[in-house]
């Protein structure tokens, strides 16, 4: 192999037929005499050994022969000279390779070997090979070691001994030998060295590992070509592509010392390519966690089919990480969304599964299911063509036995769904630029502790990250942008949904979602959303909010604590509810709402921060506090804070247990919402019965349940103006609609109270 520097230049000294004058009988060097027409050298154009060949008449003691061209001594190469030679008659010389080194302004480096070993010929008619290496590095088998002051040398040989022989001299042969010394003097090995070919139909697999075998800890080096490879291949050493390589898709490139993306675009060439063969390679080799994209974009024309890529696996239990990089979307038709309308039947009994569906070899796992009685964020989690027969990530709330559905499936730029359980996978420091042409990243359909950190989601199409089972158990979305592509739209316009959560545990931390449809919906409990900003505002004037943060599931037993909640509500609902109606089961409940920032700006007077939604009769609040937030309406007053969406039923007031809401504070709020609220009553009128209406301060509409305490402020009198030392008794939910509390004194009187009121039953 000729090092790559040495390619295009001219080594070989030309042959002797071609002419005498450039062949010194002294250094080589211009101006030195030449064999041309010299009595005692001539061409001889045909000999039984050699061919054509020269033929001299040793004259002198050291009988000197040079090419007079130029041959370069470059730095790191390894030049072997050599010939063959005869004595025809006469003394029996010996015979050496020689040089005459020089630098670049053609003068003379002294102070090296300019010889090779001489051999010494024995008989007349044997043929002797004669040799030397000349090159820049101290290493066995180098005669001739030169210095970087040589710029090239003058070759050939010398005939040294007695004079009067007669000599034939075959032509030269210069060459770059520098593979020989390769492995020993530079850190690469060149899969080309050891029999690869490189011609895309040439499985190469054997030259490869041949090539990583022999390098011990130095880089292999893939030279230009492109590479077939035929089955699986390892390299244990670092890896450098110029060329590239192609294998099958269920053929896995593992590279040990530099597992990266920008590693692998340069092996396959193709950026998406590239990064489908480093996923596979991660989820199949346990000595790596992770793949740094290294900074890389990856400009993506259609959805990454994420199972398609591994092609061997279904699951991954192990924790893998994906980091440092950007997926860009570009606009393509593979980006829009697939829909297909067919009719299904429903049976609560059997509330996760749709069966007789037709056309059900079209309904896409991943599919968002719509339709009468369907709440939001369901999905299609498995398809049984056979039986024709749908799997859903959530049961129905109320539809008819049979009617029709819209199945949509949206188009992923990271698609998970055809696994069928992962675990422990995290994306970290990855943008997900979705242009408004794709969704991000659809979930495994099981599995748990899936974690994005760090990230950023831009301009989502329609969704940012999806779940279509449970593979969102512990779902951690940390420190990671949402940006909307819906940005100039009304709120109410907006259909696009930062994420989903269909099982327990969530934690939503400290990230920033801007403008979505919807930031989060969760069904499940245990969910902590911490620290977080979303905000769905929009320019309409007085205009109406939308749901921000939304639980689907009764006793959610959940946190939402310092988050800024900003021009949108919480809204907790039993949507996913297959029996919404109360049944005996836990009803709302659990829920603790603190230390948060609600605000509005230029919103309909009517709007709300928190707000229930019963999908169905019977439910009640049994522990919920909301505490120490801070609500501002700015541009225009609401009226409070909180309130019941009785779309479908009611809440059950009766019921209501472990309510409070105190120490919060209210700016631009017609109404302030307390429980326990201590409020102060002045009954001016002589009476025995006070009749008190605290019933715009109690959360819900809730009625006035409980008394635990009344003081008289100042005396109490009677109607002779004496004071009256008695004390009253108390009767709660008073009045028609159970809003009062009446004060039965012993005696009529008048006078100030304060009485502290619930809306609940405190235990």
């Amino acid at each position: 192999m000729n090092k790559a520097i040495t390619e295009g230049l001219v080594l070989m000294p030309p042959q002797f037929v071609d002419g005498l004058d450039v062949w010194s009988s002294e250094n080589g060097t211009p101006g030195s005499a030449t064999y041309d027409n010299s009595p005692t050298a001539a061409f001889v154009p045909t000999d039984q050994d050699f061919a054509g060949c020269l033929e001299m008449l040793k004259t002198q003691s050291v009988q000197k022969l040079r090419w007079m061209g130029q041959t370069p001594i470059l730095p790191g190469c390894y030049l072997r000279i050599r010939t063959k030679v005869k004595v025809l008659s006469g003394a029996l010389p010996s015979v050496r390779i020689a040089g005459y080194p020089l630098n670049s302004g053609g003068t003379h480096v002294s102070g090296y070997v300019e010889v090779g070993g001489s051999t010494t010929i024995d008989s007349y008619g044997q043929i002797i090979e004669v040799e030397a290496i000349v090159g820049t590095g101290n290493r066995g088998g180098v005669d001739m070691v030169w210095g970087p002051d040589v710029e090239y040398g003058h070759f050939g040989l010398d005939l040294t001994g007695s004079n009067g022989g007669v000599v034939r001299i075959e032509d030269f042969t210069v060459e770059d030998i520098t593979s020989a010394f390769l492995r020993d003097m530079i850190d690469v090995v060149d899969v080309k060295d050891f029999g690869a070919i490189g011609d895309g139909v040439t499985d190469d697999r054997a030259a490869f590992e041949a090539a990583d075998d022999a390098a011990n800890g130095r880089t292999v080096l893939v030279s230009s070509g492109t590479y077939k490879i035929g089955s699986n291949l390892t390299l244990d050493n670092a890896v450098r592509f110029e060329g590239t390589v192609t294998m099958n898709t269920n053929v896995r490139l593992t590279l040990i010392r530099n597992f990266d993306l920008p590693t692998y675009i340069d092996a396959f060439g193709d950026e998406m390519l590239a990064f489908k063969k480093a996923f596979q390679a991660l989820m199949n080799y346990a000595d790596h966690d992770a793949l740094d994209m290294g900074g890389r974009r990856i400009e993506v024309t259609e959805p990454i089919n994420m199972r398609d890529a591994v092609d061997n696996m279904d699951k991954m239990l192990i924790r893998r990480v994906i980091r440092n990089g950007q997926f860009y979307a570009l606009d393509n038709p593979a980006w829009d969304p697939d829909v297909m309308t067919s009719n299904g039947a429903y049976n609560a009994a059997n509330p996760f599964q749709m069966t007789n569906v037709t056309n059900i070899a079209q309904v896409q796992v991943g599919s968002l299911v719509t339709g009468n009685g369907v709440g939001r964020e369901v999905y299609v989690k498995a398809v049984n063509v056979g039986a024709s027969s749908l799997t859903l990530s959530q049961p129905l709330y109320g539809p008819s036995p049979t009617q029709s559905y819209t199945f949509t499936r949206f188009k992923y730029m990271l698609d998970f769904s055809g696994f069928d359980e992962l675990r422990r996978f995290t994306m970290s420091d990855i943008e997900v630029q979705c242009n408004g042409y794709a969704s991000g990243v659809m979930l495994a359909t099981t599995g748990e502790n899936f974690q994005i950190k760090d990230c950023f989601f831009i301009k989502p199409k329609n969704r940012g990250v999806t779940s279509p089972g449970t593979a969102c158990q512990d779902l951690h979305i940390d420190r990671t942008q949402f940006v909307s592509n819906e940005q100039g739209l009304a709120a109410t316009a907006r259909q696009s949904v930062a994420f989903n959560v269909n099982a327990n545990d969530s934690k939503i931390r400290d990230s920033r979602f801007q403008r979505m449809g919807l930031t989060g919906i969760l069904h499940g409990s245990g969910h902590l959303i911490v620290g977080n900003h979303w905000f769905q505002g929009d320019e309409v004037p007085d205009g109406p909010v939308m749901p921000g943060m939304v639980f689907t599931y009764e006793p959610c037993v959940s946190v939402i604590t310092g988050n800024y909640i900003d021009n949108c509500f919480i809204e907790w609902t039993n949507e996913h509810d297959h029996s919404p109606d109360f049944g005996g089961e836990y009803s709302f409940g659990g829920l603790t709402v603190t230390g948060n920032i609600f605000l509005a700006i230029d919103v309909a007077a009517w709007t709300n921060w928190i707000v229930i939604k019963p999908y169905g009769t019977g439910h009640y609040l049994t522990g919920m506090h909301v505490n120490e937030n801070t609500f501002y309406a700015a541009s225009g007053a609401i009226d409070r804070v909180e309130g019941v969406d009785d779309t479908f039923a009611g809440l059950d007031y009766w019921s209501f247990r472990n309510i409070t809401f105190e120490r919060n504070t209210f700016h631009g709020v017609t109404q302030k919402t307390l429980s326990p609220v201590t409020l102060k009553f002045q009954q001016n009128t002589n009476a025995s019965t006070w009749t008190l209406d605290p019933s715009g301060y109690m959360p819900f509409g809730g009625n006035a349940r409980t008394v635990t305490g009344v003081v008289a402020e100042g005396a109490i009198q009677n109607s002779a103006n004496d004071d009256l030392f008695a004390m009253p008794y108390t009767v709660p939910n008073a009045g028609g609609q159970f809003k009062y509390v009446q004060l039965k004194w012993p005696e009529t009187c008048h006078g100030t109270v304060q009485a502290t009121v619930r809306v609940d039953k405190p235990i």
